[in-house]
């Protein structure tokens, strides 16, 4: 059957974690919806990983026809997705968020906003660049239903683990701390580096044959 296996798929999961990241962004979570009461804030919190669920499963379904309707090779998108992931990598391992992810002026933008659910939270800040390259770029791997499926699961697995994060937002943040978040943070930015320079290598051996060997 052309699907991968459990550990590929696990390997996806993990991928997909580290560049959500939802852990480093729960201050940003704690920050936009400081003024409201735990309903509220568990509402918008669900909503957020909702919202991050269906654009990646839009992205799943439809990356292929992106692709093709652009011109452009999976080659090419691989070492522009690593690039876009090197770059985000960069930024975590550095406990920063990316400029990919959200300048500052949409930042200062956001705090001005009276529903932060789906925008900036469900995206760019869950639901980014880097987010939705590597969700296209392991879809292209295989064409079978059954692999389709599972990584249809493993979003659905993601984004209930991100609601369920921002339910206990307040609990990590006073557990771990702004240096417990950071360190979570700078692990997922070392896991994101290796994916991206995994995506770039792939992706020039695929433009470059003869790179292959």
């Amino acid at each position: 059957m052309d699907t991968g296996s459990i550990s590929e798929y696990f390997k996806f999961f993990v991928a997909l974690l580290a560049i959500v990241n939802p852990v480093g962004t729960i201050p940003i979570f704690i920050n936009l919806t400081s003024n409201q009461d735990k309903v509220i804030r568990n509402k918008n919190g669900s909503m957020a990983s909702i919202s991050m669920g269906i654009i990646l499963l839009v992205v799943l379904f439809s990356g292929e026809a992106i692709l093709r309707f652009f011109g452009i090779s999976v080659g090419s998108f691989r070492v522009g997705g690593g690039i876009l992931i090197l770059l985000m990598a960069i930024s975590m391992l550095n406990a920063k968020m990316s400029n990919v992810k959200q300048t500052k002026e949409e930042e200062l933008d956001s705090a001005e906003r009276d529903s932060v659910a789906v925008v900036p939270l469900g995206t760019p800040l869950l639901a980014g660049p880097g987010a939705i390259s590597t969700v296209i770029l392991y879809a292209q791997r295989y064409t079978s239903v059954a692999h389709y499926v599972y990584m249809f699961g493993v979003i659905v697995l993601l984004a209930c683990l991100t609601a369920f994060l921002f339910r206990l937002a307040p609990t990590i943040t006073r557990l771990l701390g702004k240096t417990g978040i950071n360190i979570v943070t700078r692990l997922m930015g070392l896991i994101m580096a290796a994916m991206g320079v995994e995506f770039i290598a792939n992706g020039l051996k695929q433009l470059f044959p003869v790179l292959g060997g």
